[in-house]
């Protein structure tokens, strides 16, 4: 006996959605992220950017990347590469936008994952806007990498580790360091 289409089809419909279901009762659930997304003022942008000399041989990471704002002004106003990482999806289509809006996805690219599992070897520059206790845990892996390259941190320090510089914009900290 044949059965009606409209059947076989929700039979199949069926099984797909409860396939798809243990799959994703299964699958690894994302991290929440670490801070809630506070875009830096484009001053401070320019102030940490500068602060780190970033220019067109750089390699600009930015942890916590958020719309993307000091990725895109890195390679809109500076040339260097840039690359964002962000845990949330939504501040990741932000980033993208902004990069096509700003015509540097050439040189930009967005990676949505977890910032303390990311391979930051290529960076020359580091670029931060998250919170003591993250910038504490994150210290190890910064210090490791190799000497000469620029960390900069809008508003949070990272503890005894003193920085080379640190200014003062419109009442808004920076901090920087230089990996030794």
């Amino acid at each position: 006996m044949i059965k009606p289409l409209h059947t076989i089809y929700g039979f199949i419909a069926a099984s797909f959605f409860v396939a798809g279901s243990a799959l994703a009762q299964n699958a690894p659930q994302a991290r929440t992220p670490d801070v809630i997304f506070v875009p830096t003022p484009q001053e401070v942008v320019d102030a940490m950017l500068k602060v780190a000399k970033v220019g067109p041989d750089d390699v600009l990471y930015d942890l916590g990347s958020g719309n993307g704002i000091i990725p895109v002004t890195a390679a809109r106003d500076y040339g260097a590469r840039a690359v964002g990482i962000d845990i949330d999806p939504q501040r990741i289509a932000e980033a993208n936008a902004n990069a096509q809006e700003n015509k540097v996805t050439d040189k930009v690219k967005f990676i949505q994952g977890d910032l303390f599992e990311q391979d930051l070897s290529e960076a020359t520059v580091i670029s931060l806007y998250l919170l003591n206790s993250l910038n504490l845990k994150l210290r190890p892996t910064l210090q490791a990498l190799k000497p000469g390259t620029r960390i900069v941190s809008h508003a949070f320090d990272m503890g005894d580790w003193e920085p080379d510089e640190t200014l003062d914009v419109n009442g808004r900290r920076v901090y920087f360091w230089v990996v030794k």
